[in-house]
Parts: C-alpha cells; sequence; structure tokens
C-alpha cells in the first residue's frame, strides 16, 4: 500500500468516525427535544428552555461534525483522485502499447477491444472527477441560537398542541421558512454524506 493510499484510508476512517459522532450527537439531541416536551407539559418554561438550550447545542455538534466529515470526505476524494490518475496513467501506458501492437497488425477486433479499455480509462477518470466535484460543496451557517431555542420551543409546544405561556415571540412567517430551510440543508447534507459514501 503506497502512502496515498494509506492517508486515503486514515482519511475514510476519520470521516466514518465523526459520522458516527454526529449520530450520537442527533440522539442526544432528540433526547433533549423530549425533556423540553415533557418540561413544557408540566408548566416548568423556564427548566424546558434549559432543554431546548441543550438541543441546540447537540444539533450544532451534529452538523459541524457532519461538515468535518464532509470536509474529510472532500479531501479523501481528492486524494482518491490522485490515486486513480496514477493507476490510469499505468493503464493508458499498457492500453497505448496494446494499441500500438493492434494497429500494426489491423486486428479490428483487437483494435476494438483496446479502444473500449481507452473510454473505460476516461469514463473512471470522468466519474472521479465528478465525486470530487460533488463532495466539495459547503453546507451555510445556521440562524442565532436564540432564535432556535425560541423556534425548537413553539415547534414542541405546536406538535404537544400547548399553549406557549411566558415571554416567547409569535411565530412570524417568516421562522417557519427559516426552520424548513435548516431542515432542508440538514437533508441535502444528509444525502451528500450518503452519496459520498456510496
Amino acid at each position: 500500500m503506497s502512502g496515498l493510499e494509506k492517508s486515503l484510508f486514515q482519511l475514510k476512517f476519520t470521516a466514518k468516525q465523526l459520522n458516527r459522532q454526529a449520530a450520537k450527537a442527533g440522539k442526544e439531541e432528540q433526547t433533549e427535544k423530549n425533556k423540553v416536551k415533557k418540561a413544557m407539559m408540566a408548566g416548568t418554561d423556564d427548566i424546558a428552555r434549559l432543554y431546548a438550550q441543550n438541543a441546540i447545542r447537540k444539533g450544532n455538534e451534529r452538523l459541524n461534525l457532519l461538515r468535518l466529515a464532509s470536509r474529510i470526505d472532500a479531501v479523501a476524494s481528492r486524494v482518491q483522485t490522485a490515486v486513480t490518475m496514477r493507476q490510469v496513467t499505468g493503464n493508458m501506458t499498457n492500453v497505448i502499447k496494446g494499441m500500438d501492437k493492434a494497429l500494426q497488425t489491423m486486428n479490428l477486433e483487437h483494435i476494438s477491444l483496446v479502444m473500449e479499455k481507452f473510454e473505460q480509462q476516461f469514463e473512471d477518470l470522468d466519474a472521479s472527477t465528478e465525486y470530487y466535484e460533488g463532495a466539495t460543496n459547503n453546507a451555510t451557517a445556521l440562524s442565532t441560537p436564540q432564535e432556535e431555542v425560541d423556534l425548537l420551543m413553539s415547534k414542541v409546544a405546536d406538535e404537544a398542541g400547548l399553549e406557549m405561556k411566558h415571554n416567547l415571540p409569535t411565530q412570524s412567517a417568516e421562522q417557519p421558512v427559516k426552520a424548513q430551510n435548516v431542515e432542508e440543508k440538514e437533508d441535502k447534507l444528509t444525502q451528500r454524506l450518503r452519496a459520498l459514501r456510496g
């Protein structure tokens, strides 16, 4: 195994670990959200606010871990491209030698086989390049934590059919859109990570 291939293995392993940690943070976030609901149903909004802050923190931790895993995946794909390029270069040399021989003998079947191999090398190279380009897209930042806390508490209250009692701003038309945008970003990030793991 070359140094590049060792680096590639290490990068993929690290990305996998980060994804596991992100999944754990996601479970902890859900646990905190459940605590928010219980505290709100018990009428203890101050305690619910603390749980909501914990949930937001865990949610941010999960997103940061996913972002980091995505960045490491992008680096891994760049290294993968370098490894592939090295292999393709070696294969191309062999294919060109084969092409020379095939052209000298004018064996049409042999020429056809060599051309198929040649085209396959370029397809592999294109696939590696596309993978790298897809991996390098970055997720954007989220709104401020206080807005998120209020939004989460409102959302939990709506789901539980509870009336909000203390000091929470009423939901403007903008807030549900923000929440939807955040969820869409999370979904897209999750889909990208699944695609990267392939």
